[in-house]
C-alpha cells in the first residue's frame, strides 16, 4: 500500500513536542511509544483543559444557580457541540456521552436491542471485532431469544463480502462491526455494508474507536443508525466516549440506566422521562473527561489531518519493508486497505517475551490477544505483537523497533 499523499509534508518532531510523557527516558531509553490503538497520549492543551476545571469551574453541570456551575455547564455542552461539529452531526442532541465504546455499545443493545430483538432475529458481527463489540449482543439475544452470527474474514483480514450477502435477509435486525480492526489495521467498506444492511432492513451500530483519530468522520455521509467512539484513543482522557444515533431511533429507545438527570418528574405513581440527550445521561457525568475531549477535537483542529493520515501510512510503509528484511516476521493480516497498525509475531519469540525485551529498550507494544479472541483463534495463533502509530510517531521510532527486534531475534536464534 502507499500512503494517500506521501509529497505532503507533515512535521510529527514538531507535534511530538506537544506530548509532555514523550519527553521522558523508560529503562535509560528514550521511549518509543507505539500502544496507540491501546491509547493515545495526551497534548498539552488537553492536560491544561482538564487542570484549569478543576482549578477555577469545579462544579456540577446543569441545574446551577450560581457562576461556577454556569461556566461549567457552557463548557460542559459546548464540547457536545464541538463533537457533533466533528462528526458532521445533523444536531448536537444526537451526541451521548458514555464512558467509551464499550458503554455505547452496551446501551444499544439493551435499550435498541431489548426493543426490537427477539425469537428468529438475528445480529451478525464480523470476525474482527472486538470483544466490547461481541459481548453485549451475545447477552442480549441469550435474553430475548435471538442470534449472533459471525461474518467470515478472509485469509488477508478483510470481511467476507461475498459471504455476507448470502447471510443477509430480513430476519437480520442489527449489523455491528468496527470501522478499523484494532487487531490488525483492517479499514472496513462501513458504508458499503451499511448498505448493503439496509436494503434488507437491518441497523448498523459502527465502532469508530480505532478510525477517529486517523481522519475526519462523517455520520451522515456514512449513513450508518449508530456510531461510538472513546476519547482516550482521540488524544482525549480516559472514561468519556461519545454514542451518536439517529434522532428517531434515540427517541424510540428507552432508557438505560435510571437517576438523575434522564428524568423528567419522578412520583411513585410513575416517572416520565427527559429529553435526548439527557434520557441516557443518568447521574453526574464525567464533567472533566467531557472537557478534556472537547479539548482534543480542538487541538486536532489545528492539525492537516489529509497529512497527517498520510504521515501514519507512510510509516505503515516503511514498517513492511523493513520487516520484508527480517524473514522470521510473519505479519497477521494483509488487508487491502489497512490503518497504522503492524500485528506480527518472530519465529522462536513468544509475544509476550518479545513485549518485555521491547519494554528494555524502551519501546511500548501491545502483546496478546487484543480483545480479539475469535479472530486469533481464525488465524490459529494465541496473540501478537502490535505496534501501532500515531501523529508523533516518526521514522526514527520505526527504525528503534526493528532494531529491537533485531536484538531480540538474535536471544532467540
Amino acid at each position: 500500500m502507499t500512503a494517500a499523499n506521501p509529497a505532503k509534508y507533515f512535521d510529527a518532531a514538531a507535534v511530538r513536542e506537544d506530548f509532555p510523557i514523550l519527553k521522558q527516558e523508560v529503562n535509560g531509553h528514550p521511549l518509543v511509544y507505539l500502544d496507540n490503538a491501546a491509547t493515545t497520549q495526551k497534548p498539552e492543551a488537553v492536560i491544561e483543559a482538564i487542570a484549569n476545571y478543576y482549578r477555577h469551574d469545579n462544579a456540577n453541570v446543569h441545574r446551577g444557580a450560581h457562576a461556577l456551575s454556569d461556566r461549567a455547564t457552557r463548557t460542559f455542552e459546548a464540547a457536545r457541540e464541538t463533537v457533533a461539529r466533528f462528526l458532521n452531526s445533523p444536531a448536537p442532541q444526537q451526541v451521548i456521552w458514555v464512558r467509551g465504546v464499550t458503554e455505547a455499545v452496551n446501551l444499544v443493545a439493551n435499550s435498541w436491542g431489548r426493543s426490537n430483538l427477539g425469537p428468529g432475529d438475528r445480529v451478525l458481527l464480523p470476525y474482527l471485532e472486538h470483544h466490547s463489540d461481541i459481548v453485549p449482543w451475545q447477552m442480549i439475544c441469550a435474553a430475548v431469544g435471538a442470534q449472533v452470527e459471525p461474518i467470515p474474514v478472509l485469509d488477508s483480514g478483510d470481511i467476507d463480502l461475498d459471504a455476507l450477502d448470502a447471510m443477509l435477509d430480513e430476519s437480520v435486525k442489527m449489523v455491528a462491526l468496527n470501522h478499523v480492526s484494532n487487531a490488525i489495521g483492517t479499514i472496513n467498506p462501513v458504508k458499503e455494508i451499511i448498505e448493503k444492511a439496509h436494503a434488507v432492513g437491518a441497523k448498523v451500530l459502527v465502532d469508530g474507536a480505532q478510525a477517529v483519530a486517523h481522519w475526519p468522520i462523517d455520520v451522515q455521509a456514512l449513513g450508518c443508525d449508530f456510531y461510538a467512539f472513546s476519547g482516550h484513543k482521540l488524544f482525549g482522557p480516559t472514561g468519556i466516549g461519545v454514542l451518536w444515533g439517529r434522532e428517531e431511533l434515540l427517541d424510540a429507545m428507552p432508557p438505560f440506566l435510571g437517576g438523575g438527570e434522564m428524568i423528567e418528574t419522578v412520583s411513585f405513581a410513575g416517572t416520565t422521562f427527559n429529553t435526548l440527550p439527557f434520557k441516557f445521561e443518568a447521574g453526574t457525568p464525567n464533567i472533566a473527561g467531557v472537557i478534556g475531549l472537547g479539548a482534543a477535537i480542538q487541538y486536532l483542529d489545528g492539525i492537516d489531518r489529509e497529512a497527517a493520515a498520510a504521515h501514519e501510512l507512510a510509516l505503515l510503509d516503511y514498517t513492511l519493508e523493513l520487516a520484508a528484511e527480517i524473514p522470521a516476521i510473519r505479519r497477521i493480516g494483509e488487508p487491502r486497505s489497512a490503518a497504522g497498525i503492524f500485528s506480527f509475531l518472530l519465529e522462536g519469540c513468544h509475544p509476550s517475551d518479545l513485549g518485555m525485551l521491547l519494554d528494555q529498550q524502551g519501546i511500548a507494544v501491545r502483546t496478546g490477544h487484543h480483545c480479539a479472541q475469535p479472530l486469533m483463534e481464525r488465524y490459529g495463533v494465541p496473540g501478537t505483537a502490535r505496534a501501532s502509530y500515531s501523529i508523533y510517531n516518526t521514522r526514527e521510532d520505526v527504525d528503534a523497533l526493528f532494531a529491537g527486534i533485531r536484538k531480540a531475534q538474535a536471544l532467540f536464534s
